[in-house]
């Protein structure tokens, strides 16, 4: 029975830290037919993979709901205004045609302001349909506005978090205050200080109240929801080491025990400060894909018969006319119909150079028309434009992983337990051994001012277990990863390389190993006739054969003899019969002849003879030229010399290459002449030739056989079964579909410069990776036993986990300033 895989993006909410989206991912992956779950605790999103035949997205959902977090299908968000509607019974029809609608999650329509707030999945549906609906209702609608984008999304999320952070610290300040001259005083002058002993207590317990049981209220909800489905987070480490702390002011009016309550509530000021700077701090790691959701234009001006016309963007179909004035964005994909301009495309590609366009060039959505008229057709809208297609890439590379996170990962899934397993344990033991740990203190007193090893023995327990509680980080280790791969993707996006999955990432920078294919890679990919030697026949003759042959042809070489006969005005025949050989060449029949236009191998399959041509064919590959000999009813008629030149930045390319320690390698269809003449020129020694398509394969199978980590860089469709087999494809994104599809990895400018700006990426992003991985790690190990001794008071221990979580997160931040050009 053949699978109906589907991949669906769902959105989770109250997610906050990695033993989080541990759970939630370990949730997804045991559910029936689904086959990979990736969740990303930074974009609060999960990638899956599933067998519609065995679950649903719904089903989906639910497994989430059932492990204590918010899920729901990731969905578009569109203002209709809608005109007509006189009274509430038009509201109510038309929101409920709406709700009605396949692929429509909420509606909700306001008579007074006549419009109508729809969220909708679009793989189900389509703004169209939606207007369709209200139409066909009796009333009129349109776009008001262009969905909102995350930015909305994080602002809000950003000034809650700020806001919970300010009212905590309004609070905890006087309990500081308080508390300076208190700690000061000493537990045995009390009495004398303000309000006395009793008067102090009290006043901790009412200032610290509203700070852990108001705006902390999240956290303590948040904690007790995960520890309630038996995966405590960090949230449950949080309140039940504040929950304990604030514990001790009612306890102090029973037992000797000193009063954390105030420590409590500045213990949870901390953590709402490292709440609000890692939420801003997240905020910028995924800027990129805003910034490029703000590219889009807003509305387009189409010409219809004649007149010209501004609607939506929404509203543009394929096949649609539209016209860009200088200065204006060209609303969707398309091509040039009429007039000639320079664009600046630096969104795609990065480069900053305008492009020249003209009659039948392609144009990308969202680029800036410099200063000529243009009409363009639309051959792409919406969801398959580049500009969606770019955003979706990145998405989809910000919610994958690289390999070096599974061992966090793994961590991560047990860290929370195990740590209120050593805080239990440090309890125990403080209770059990007060006096030989307190010896610790007594030491560590000389030189760590905020040790006091004379508390009574419960106290120092109660302190120890809180400060092993709220120091423990799994945060630091949960966004180490995500962090640095959402900057690093985003990067790539906003310099013309899309990284498809962030394994790339870590492969990219262990490679050592570069192949590149020739034509369309090194080589322009727009090769010329420079020569033609003709034997039995005349040169026009022989180009005749040759183009009319050739003209049933897709590849590069054979369409540039078809063009050039074209140019010299050859007589055109319809061919009866045409057969392509892939990497040797092409035999058609027309016009009563027989005619094999090809490589060495083509005439040999043929029973062609070369001895009268084999010196001239010789001596023009020696000049780097390709030779495609041409046989007509079996007799060998002549050879064409095709040229191809290369890129402008290849031997710069290379040569960068080469001090990054890589080594290059070209892989070739052409004879061993040709290609030797094109590797000096670029300054490639290692040279793979006569290589036919499914021998790619074998050759980077064989490179990997040496224990090689092989990239490989092409653009054809012959290229896309090596780009599948090397450990990283790279594809010039130029090329055709299929050779992008099956790379990991796709170079939008189109040159070997962008290879070396993604290599240089991958090994910037890695770097941060690692540092973040290595520091979180490290501030566990150090930290927790710490704590456990008492060296770490509560307040100490909460800074100090703030600044693990956003020093992870800056680090990230900072990969923006690396030069990658």
């Amino acid at each position: 029975m053949q699978e109906t895989l589907k991949r669906v993006t769902l959105s989770i909410g109250g997610m906050t830290c990695a033993a989080c989206s541990s759970r939630v991912e370990r949730a997804l992956t045991k559910r029936p037919g689904v086959r990979e779950a990736s969740v990303n605790l930074a974009t609060e999103t999960a990638v899956v993979l599933f067998d519609s035949d065995l679950t649903t997205a719904q089903a989906l959902i639910q497994a989430i709901t059932q492990t204590g977090y918010e899920g729901k299908i990731k969905s578009d968000s569109i203002t209709l205004t809608v005109q007509g509607m006189t009274c509430a019974a038009c509201a109510s029809r038309v929101e409920k045609g709406l709700v009605q609608t396949e692929g429509v999650l909420r509606a909700a329509v306001n008579l007074a302001t006549e419009k109508a707030g729809v969220d909708f999945d679009p793989s189900s549906t389509t703004t169209a349909k939606l207007i369709a609906k209200v139409r066909a209702l009796g009333y009129e609608a349109k776009v008001q506005s262009a969905a909102p984008v995350d930015d909305d999304k994080a602002l809000q999320h950003s000034r809650a978090a700020a806001r919970r952070m300010w009212i905590a610290w309004a609070l905890s300040i006087p309990i500081a205050l308080w508390m300076l001259p208190a700690m000061f005083a000493g537990p045995h002058n009390m009495d004398a200080m303000w309000l006395g002993k009793i008067g102090y207590n009290i006043g901790m317990l009412v200032l610290s109240a509203p700070v852990i049981f108001g705006v902390g209220l999240p956290t303590l909800v948040s904690g007790w929801k995960a520890a309630k489905h038996l995966a405590p987070n960090m949230d449950s480490l949080i309140a039940m080491g504040t929950l304990t702390a604030w514990g001790t002011g009612v306890a102090t009016f029973f037992t000797h025990i000193e009063n954390y309550a105030g420590v409590a509530a500045m213990l949870m000021a901390f953590h709402l400060t490292g709440r609000f700077i890692e939420a801003k701090a997240k905020g910028r790691a995924s800027q990129a894909i805003r910034r490029l959701l703000q590219l889009e234009a807003k509305t387009a001006t189409l010409l219809i018969e004649g007149q010209e016309r501004e609607v939506a963007l929404s509203e543009v179909r394929v096949g649609d006319i539209y016209v860009v004035r200088p200065g204006q964005k060209v609303p969707t994909d398309g091509q040039v119909i009429w007039g000639e301009s320079s664009v600046d495309e630096s969104m795609a590609t990065g480069e900053s150079l305008p492009v020249r366009k003209s009659l039948d060039d392609e144009l990308i959505g969202a680029t800036v028309n410099q200063e000529g008229l243009l009409h363009g057709k639309a051959t792409r809208v919406g969801k398959d434009t580049f500009l969606a297609q770019v955003i979706k890439l990145v998405e989809e590379a910000q919610s994958t992983k690289v390999p070096i996170q599974e061992f966090a990962d793994k961590v991560t899934a047990v860290f929370v337990p195990i740590v209120i397993g050593i805080a239990a344990v440090t309890l125990a033991a403080w209770l059990l051994f007060p006096h030989q740990l307190a010896g610790v203190l007594e030491l560590a007193a000389h030189f760590v001012p905020w040790v006091n090893p004379n508390l009574n023995p419960i106290t120092l327990a109660v302190v120890a277990t809180v400060a092993v509680l709220v120091i423990a980080c799994p945060c630091a280790l949960g966004l180490a990863t995500p962090t640095a791969l959402m900057v690093g993707s985003g990067m790539g996006a906003e310099n013309g390389i899309l990284i498809k999955r962030g394994e790339a990432i870590q492969t990219l920078q262990e490679v050592r190993t570069i192949v590149f294919d020739k034509t369309g890679t090194i080589t322009k990919g727009k090769p010329e006739v420079t020569d033609i030697i003709a034997v039995n026949c005349t040169e026009l003759e022989l180009l005749q054969a040759a183009a009319n042959a050739e003209s049933g042809s897709e590849h590069p070489l054979g369409r540039a003899i078809a063009k050039h006969g074209q140019a010299q005005g050859v007589e055109t025949f319809p061919l009866q019969q045409f057969a392509s050989f892939t990497g040797r060449g092409v035999v058609a029949e027309f016009n009563g002849s027989k005619v094999a236009v090809g490589s060495r191998k083509l005439m040999a399959e043929t029973g062609v003879s070369l001895d009268r041509i084999e010196q001239a064919a010789a001596l023009l590959e020696d000049d780097g030229k390709t030779a495609m000999f041409v046989s007509i009813n079996g007799q060998a008629a002549g050879v064409i010399a095709v040229a191809d030149t290369l890129k402008d930045d290849s031997i710069a390319a290379v040569a960068t290459l080469k001090k990054m320690g890589l080594t290059p390698v070209m892989i070739t269809g052409d004879n061993k002449r040709t290609a030797a003449a094109i590797g000096r020129a670029v300054g490639i020694a290692h040279i793979l030739a006569e290589v036919l398509p499914e021998g790619k394969v074998e050759e980077i199978k064989r490179l990997q056989s040496q224990g090689l980590k092989v990239a490989m860089v092409g653009d054809g469709i012959n290229d896309a079964p090596a780009l599948t087999q090397a450990d990283v494809g790279i594809a010039i994104g130029t090329g055709t579909d299929i050779a992008i599809e099956a790379s990991d990895v796709t170079l939008v400018r189109g040159n070997l410069g962008a290879a070396v700006s993604a290599i240089k990426l991958s090994r910037a992003t890695f770097r941060r990776i690692r540092q973040n991985l290595f520091w979180a790690f490290f501030y566990n190990v150090v930290a927790i036993p710490l704590a456990i001794l008492g060296l770490m008071h509560p307040i100490i221990a909460e800074i100090a986990m703030a600044v693990s979580s956003i020093s992870v997160v800056t680090n990230a931040n900072l990969l923006r300033r690396v030069d990658i050009r």
